[in-house]
Order: structure tokens, then C-alpha cells, then sequence
């Protein structure tokens, strides 16, 4: 329960802050881009541990296709940032009704769009392949840093890079969606056109990452052999290591009773070879020299 509250946690936090700052600053794109960025890794940090830091129904989907997650969490995650989304969206209208700029249907709440939606007037074709191609590059650079443990330290730090990254380009494009959770609830709060096209920032979205999945499993395929130590878990490793050494001390410990049962084979023999060794009385010296006298005999003689 806990991956999902974290899911739903940090997409609320991503729409507030990227859709927020793109709003306010009337889509500057180096605002806007860093916002995005910066979200997510300042979320990554926090929930990376306990849900991965999906925060985006993309790259759980990659994450499904790679076998990273069940079925159960992939749909149970979904819901998770679809919800966390719209929570973001409501807070962010809630903040701009405080304000002096005006309803949000005017100013907008940084939706996605094409053709006279956006400055660019981009085709709806121009979109799809836009949004596909963005989230190929980004949903691949988030399965790459993640494949192996050792690069936790660094991950938040390449994904929230290559976020800004996808938005700088799209950005004065489509407005850059990349997740189709982030693009569902401003459409749904906006209606009319921007709800009517929003499909293409959910299937543009997701057949990019199907593509990044596939290309990160025929990579992997072609990577040279890595070594079993590599392959295991570094907690499979030191349980493997801790087994090694307790089977090491085990035989140590039989070595060293085997060796002590040996000396004590070999003692023992010596010791039973003294004890069968005839020992020299002086009884029958003194026996032979002096005769015997009874006691009886005195008594009687006398």
C-alpha cells in the first residue's frame, strides 16, 4: 500500500510544480523544463526506494514489459498517478483562484495539444510521432540508470536531466507530455478540445515506451556475458559469501577433531603397551633369600 500512496504522492507533487511553474511563466522554456526536472528528481530521492518513482503511467508500463513489476502493481499504479495527477491539478486551480491572473479556463493549466491548441499549430501526426519519439528517449534512459543497483546514488539525478531534456525540445512542440497521467487531469479539468485530444498524449506516450522496453531487452540481449557476481543481487552475493565462510570454519573445525582423534589413536597405544610391560617385583628376590614364617606356627610352638 505503501508504493502506491508514494506513487500517488509524487505525481500530485510533478503536476503541481511542472503544470504550476508552466502556467505562471507562460510555458518559458527553461523554467518550465527545470520545473519538470527538478520534480522529479527531488521526488526520486524520497520515494525511489520504497516505489521506484514511476510517476508516470509510461514508464510503468515499460517497467511491466521489462518484467520489473506484476500486473497487480502495474494497474494498482496507474490508478495511483492517475488520481495523484488530478489531486495536483485541483491544488494548482485551487492556488490560481487566489490569484489576480484570472480563471483557469482562460489561462489554461498546461495542457497538451496540436493544430490551433498550440503556437506551434503541430498536425496531429507531427504530435504522435513527437511524443513517441520524447518518450522513447526518456522512458529508455529511466530502464538503463535502473537496471543496476549500484547506480540508486546517481538515477534521480540522469532521469530528472533527461526529463528537462525532452522538454526543452517539446515544449514549444506539443508542450511536452511524455505521461499520460500528467496530461489527463488538466484535460479533464479543461474540457472541450483539449479533452478531445488528449488521446494522442496517452497512446503517443505509451508506444514510446513499448519501443524503449523492447530496444533495453535487445541491448541487454547483445551486452556481453556479465559475471554470475554481477548478475546476483548484492545481497545474494554476502548471503553467498557468509555461506562460503561458515562452511570453511565448519571444515576447520572437522580437520582439527579429526587430527585430535589421531593422537589420541596414536597415544593410546603406547599407553597399553606400558600397561602390558611386566613390571620387577622385589617380592620374589626377598622370598627366595628369607623363608617365610607363620605366625600360627609360633603361637603353636610356644
Amino acid at each position: 500500500m505503501k508504493k502506491y500512496l508514494c506513487e500517488f504522492l509524487g505525481t500530485c507533487v510533478l503536476v503541481l510544480f511542472g503544470c504550476g511553474v508552466a502556467v505562471l511563466t507562460k510555458a518559458d522554456l527553461v523554467a518550465t523544463s527545470l520545473a519538470f526536472g527538478l520534480s522529479i528528481v527531488a521526488i526520486a530521492y524520497v520515494i525511489g526506494n520504497v516505489s521506484g518513482c514511476h510517476v508516470n503511467p509510461a514508464v510503468t508500463f515499460a517497467m511491466w514489459i521489462d518484467k520489473r513489476i506484476s500486473g497487480k502493481d502495474f494497474w494498482f499504479y496507474i490508478i495511483a498517478q492517475v488520481l495523484g495527477a488530478l489531486a495536483g491539478t485541483a491544488l494548482l486551480i485551487l492556488v490560481l483562484n487566489a490569484t489576480n491572473y484570472g480563471s483557469y479556463l482562460t489561462i489554461g493549466l498546461g495542457q497538451n495539444g496540436f493544430e490551433e491548441q498550440v503556437a506551434s499549430g503541430i498536425s496531429l501526426l507531427g504530435a504522435l510521432v513527437t511524443e513517441i519519439v520524447l518518450t522513447f528517449v526518456f522512458v529508455l534512459a529511466v530502464l538503463g540508470v535502473t537496471k543496476d543497483k549500484k547506480n540508486s546514488a546517481v538515477a534521480p539525478i540522469v532521469i530528472g536531466l533527461t526529463l528537462t531534456l525532452v522538454h526543452i525540445l517539446g515544449i514549444n512542440l506539443t508542450g511536452t507530455s511524455v505521461n499520460p497521467a500528467r496530461s489527463l487531469a488538466p484535460a479533464i479539468f479543461m474540457g472541450g478540445e483539449s479533452l478531445l485530444q488528449v488521446w494522442v498524449f496517452i497512446v503517443g506516450p505509451l508506444v514510446g515506451a513499448a519501443f524503449a522496453a523492447l530496444v533495453s531487452f535487445f541491448i541487454d540481449l547483445e551486452s556481453p556475458k556479465k559475471n554470475t557476481v554481477e548478475v546476483f543481487d548484492i545481497e545474494k552475493v554476502e548471503a553467498l559469501e557468509n555461506k562460503a565462510e561458515t562452511k570453511k570454519a565448519e571444515v576447520k573445525k572437522v580437520e582439527v577433531k579429526e587430527e585430535k582423534v589421531e593422537d589420541v589413536k596414536v597415544e593410546e597405544p603406547k599407553k597399553e603397551e606400558k600397561k602390558r610391560a611386566p613390571r620387577k617385583t622385589t617380592k620374589s628376590k626377598t622370598s627366595s633369600n628369607k623363608p617365610r614364617t607363620n605366625k600360627t606356627t609360633k603361637k603353636t610352638n610356644n
